[in-house]
């Protein structure tokens, strides 16, 4: 035991620390390994970013896609017929989001691969107003049929919805035909 005592307090003694090798080739590791963690800590915070607007895009179209459903069933008239960016439609007597009579318009405006849905009120699209939807890969997301001797009028809509369309993920698609309750059989 008296062997190991000595032996101990030697290297405890001891201050040659460590070379300069060693603390460079330390310090090398300790690089890598921090530029690792970061790179792999700033890829999980940008795809938490893309799914946080996929997602908020994704909601603001369906919430955009049910006050649209909530004013056609209660429309009177949609103009014009046939695909199209922009309707025009005139409330009927009982909906809760206008006085009856009055017109709205739901447009896109963009370019590209990005357009936003907005809703205007009167009879002409306006940009100045606040987007219903954004992140929209297409312009054309109406199609109106206008009613016919066996059916009422009816409208389709589509809205693609991708925050990144270059980024090889598919597009979220909310399709609806929202039929005119108030229309009139020819």
């Amino acid at each position: 035991m008296s062997r190991v005592l000595p032996s101990v307090r030697q290297r405890l003694r001891d201050e040659r620390g460590f070379t300069l090798i060693e603390l460079l080739t330390a310090i090398a590791l300790l690089g890598i390994v921090i530029g690792a963690l970061a790179t792999v800590l700033m890829a999980a915070t940008r795809a938490e970013d893309d799914l946080n607007r996929r997602f908020g895009a994704q909601i603001n179209a369906r919430l955009a896609l049910d006050q649209l459903r909530r004013e056609i069933h209660c429309a009177s008239s949609v103009t014009p017929a046939g695909a199209s960016s922009s309707i025009t439609i005139v409330l009927g007597n009982r909906c809760p989001s206008a006085a009856g009579g009055a017109t709205v318009t739901w447009c896109t405006s963009g370019s590209g691969t990005r357009y936003a849905l907005y809703r205007a009120p009167g009879s002409t699209c306006s940009t100045s107003v606040k987007k219903a939807a954004d992140f929209l890969t297409t312009g054309q997301v109406f199609t109106f049929t206008p009613q016919s001797a066996s059916s009422l009028a009816t409208l389709s809509v589509t809205l693609p919805v991708n925050p990144k369309p270059g980024s090889g993920l598919p597009d979220y698609r909310l399709q609806d035909d929202i039929v005119l309750r108030n229309s009139t059989r020819a």
